[in-house]
């Protein structure tokens, strides 16, 4: 073996030394939908900097697991919740995105049935709070945030992922108010119904809505086995 080619291992780590300085997070942002607003789960910022702001829920990544195992370990420990949708997004590495030195985070969005799912956490300063409402937060959180809604706003027209915002039973009518909340737009109900009809992926649940201030509608619920067929033949989503 000719010796001379190879690399001096410790010069090269010495040179690569600075290109190690620096962490990698993960942040998750958290949609759940509830009477009728879409809200993000976030909690109180606790750097000086940004005292009494808004962010997501995250944390570094650990030096033994991968993006996906961290983005897991951050919703059950902080929340207590592990079966839900969970997609990376995007990864924002902006130099002065964090005052405590160069930190990359990559951005995970995730669903949440609220009604179905209690939160494990009994910090008040862990709260749903309503898209609509937050302006500003934390870091660069309201970025990240808003390129998850981007996101959300795309995939809900290509695939099926909206029905893990509700319940296992839904109506017509609430299925409706979750697209237009999302998408912030109104939709005539009678063309709504008929496009989500001719999908094929709503099961009559031969049940109707109890206990509501507004003329009980049907439950339905969401056909995954129609879906994995339909999705073979190259579906395209709703569209709206």
């Amino acid at each position: 073996m000719n010796t001379s080619v190879l690399p001096n291992i410790n010069t090269d780590l010495v040179e690569m030394a600075p290109h190690f300085q620096f962490a990698h997070s993960v942040d998750c942002v958290i949609f759940g939908y509830d009477k009728g607003v879409l809200n993000v789960l976030l909690i109180e910022s606790d750097h000086p900097d940004y005292r009494g702001q808004w962010s997501l829920l995250g944390d570094l990544l650990r030096p033994n697991e991968d993006l996906d195992a961290a983005s897991y370990r951050v919703l059950r420990e902080r929340t207590g919740l592990t079966d839900m949708f969970l997609e990376q997004v995007k990864t924002f590495g902006e130099v002065d995105r964090h005052p405590a030195g160069r930190v990359i985070t990559t951005a995970y969005l995730s669903l949440v049935n609220v009604r179905d799912h209690q939160l494990k956490s009994i910090d008040n300063a862990l709260q749903w709070r309503s898209v609509n409402d937050i302006d500003t937060m934390a870091f660069d959180h309201k970025m990240i945030l808003d390129a998850c809604l981007a996101v959300l706003k795309r995939k809900i027209q290509e695939e099926p992922i909206i029905f893990n915002l509700l319940e296992k039973k839904f109506s017509l009518r609430n299925l409706q108010l979750v697209f237009e909340q999302i998408l912030g737009m109104s939709f005539d109900r009678r063309n709504f119904r008929k496009k989500l009809f001719t999908t094929g992926l709503l099961v009559d649940q031969g049940e109707m809505e109890r206990n509501v201030k507004h003329r009980p509608g049907k439950l339905y619920s969401f056909n995954r086995e129609a879906y994995d067929q339909i999705k073979k033949k190259s579906f395209v989503g709703l569209q709206f």
